[in-house]
């Protein structure tokens, strides 16, 4: 699963205990979490909270951002790429799923990339927005302007799944691996 999140830890303590909770979840579950590779934010801890529970974690970060010291030193593979969108383009073929947590406009573009491309129908692989603690409303409310005034048809639940929270995402993504032919790519 590909977690996309912030580089910073935000201001409400229930984004780093989601995130932490995430990556303890799909460490427990046999999941391998895909990620941005570095050591900050969110991001860094699900990475930690992933190898805290012995679950495999894959990075993958440009080399500018690798060379600033902000490449995560204990993950089980980590991926250098030469740009931003060679990191996003990497992050997907490496994944089945992507799970949004909250973020900023970094965690905005990545997924509204991986959302444009299941649009276009570049793949069929499953997309969760995890509206913690209400993070995602306003970009709720964005999504439903855009459908409301025909600039998109319907995106939920066509294209992405809101879910309220990670036990509501770990349960969503069982749902999902049991109904994928390609179950072991998921573990």
């Amino acid at each position: 699963v590909c977690v996309y999140c912030g580089s910073a830890i935000g201001t409400d303590q229930r984004y780093r205990a989601a995130a932490a909770d995430l990556g303890r979840n799909l460490a427990a579950a046999g999941i391998a979490m895909v990620f941005g590779g570095g050591h900050i934010g969110l991001m860094g801890v699900a990475a930690d909270a992933a190898l805290a529970g012995g679950g495999r974690v894959i990075g993958v970060i440009p080399a500018a951002l690798r060379d600033r010291e902000l490449a995560h030193g204990r993950v089980g593979e980590l991926v250098v790429v030469d740009t931003m969108h060679d990191r996003k383009r990497v992050m997907a073929e490496r994944s089945d799923a992507f799970a949004v947590l909250p973020g900023g406009i970094g965690t905005l573009d990545e997924f509204f990339e991986i959302l444009t491309w299941r649009q276009l129908a570049l793949h069929d692989k499953p997309i969760f927005l995890v509206d913690v603690a209400g993070y995602w409303q306003p970009l709720r409310t964005l999504l439903d302007h855009i459908v409301a005034h025909n600039f998109a048809a319907d995106l939920v639940p066509r294209l992405l799944e809101i879910v309220p929270d990670v036990p509501t995402l770990m349960a969503a993504l069982r749902r999902t691996i049991a109904a994928s032919d390609t179950r072991s790519d998921l573990l």
